[in-house]
């Protein structure tokens, strides 16, 4: 199949494209970078032209209430490019529980971004995917000081990037989902507790303060992040990190 990957140039996009590209498939990354602005319009009817998939991995340039612009115009410009040339399947990658965390205004953007794709007439599939593992020493760095990292105890489970990147490229080779399919790594940890064992690896001499009102995901309430019925990828957090 020829499969156009929206954002093929990031840290999942790459991998979507060489994952494709290995199982046979004529995979193209777009971006900015190639021409392709999805909020503008530019250069979309001519990246999606001739594919029988749709692949949209870009993402707000920011966490904040400016978000939900941004999935609502790169969608709109996406869906209706998709259409115009007669795409069979379009697949975006979303965040397990992000519709059940409203405050943040992010999840709110990303479950906008999954009722939009829903709600057209293009069969589709969403990958919700939990926690990269390589985002940590930016959730690290949003509520640390010289001498401490205040995190709160909530749930998380993480998953490496490579197997994101290889369930977003299964799903893009198969038949649309019409539905959600999560994704999760093996393992659950509380977000200080995998702040401890993250700085302890890097002999970061850093005390983790557990506080309940420390940074975004101080916001989640319960267990909403994690999902143990998922499709579970193999990487530890512990492998990841040697």
């Amino acid at each position: 199949m020829k499969i156009a990957v929206i954002g093929g140039t990031g840290l999942i996009g790459s991998q979507v494209v060489k994952n494709l590209t290995a199982a046979g498939h004529e995979a193209v990354p777009h971006s900015k970078s190639t021409g392709v602005d999805v909020i503008g319009g530019q250069g979309l009817d001519e990246a999606v032209a001739g594919a029988d998939v749709v692949v949209n991995l870009t993402n707000s340039p920011t966490f904040d209430d400016a978000s939900p612009a941004f999935f609502q115009t790169s969608m709109d410009h996406l869906l209706a490019a998709a259409r115009k040339n007669g795409v069979g399947h379009v697949v975006i990658l979303s965040i397990v529980g992000t519709d059940q965390v409203p405050e943040l205004d992010y999840y709110r953007a990303k479950t906008l971004q999954e009722n939009l794709l829903a709600a057209g007439s293009i069969p589709y599939s969403i990958v919700r995917a939990t926690q990269f593992m390589e985002f940590m020493d930016a959730v690290l760095s949003w509520t640390a000081d010289s001498g401490t990292v205040r995190l709160p105890a909530t749930p998380i489970q993480p998953i490496a990037a490579k197997d994101v990147s290889a369930a977003v490229a299964e799903v893009a080779a198969g038949a649309p989902l019409n539905g959600i399919r999560n994704i999760a790594g093996p393992e659950i940890f509380t977000l200080d507790e995998l702040g401890r064992i993250t700085l302890a690896h890097k002999g970061d001499r850093r005390t983790v303060v557990t506080d309940p009102s420390a940074g975004m995901f101080a916001m989640v309430k319960g267990d909403v992040l994690t999902d143990k019925n998922a499709r579970l990828a193999t990487t530890r957090y512990a492998d990841w990190l040697s």
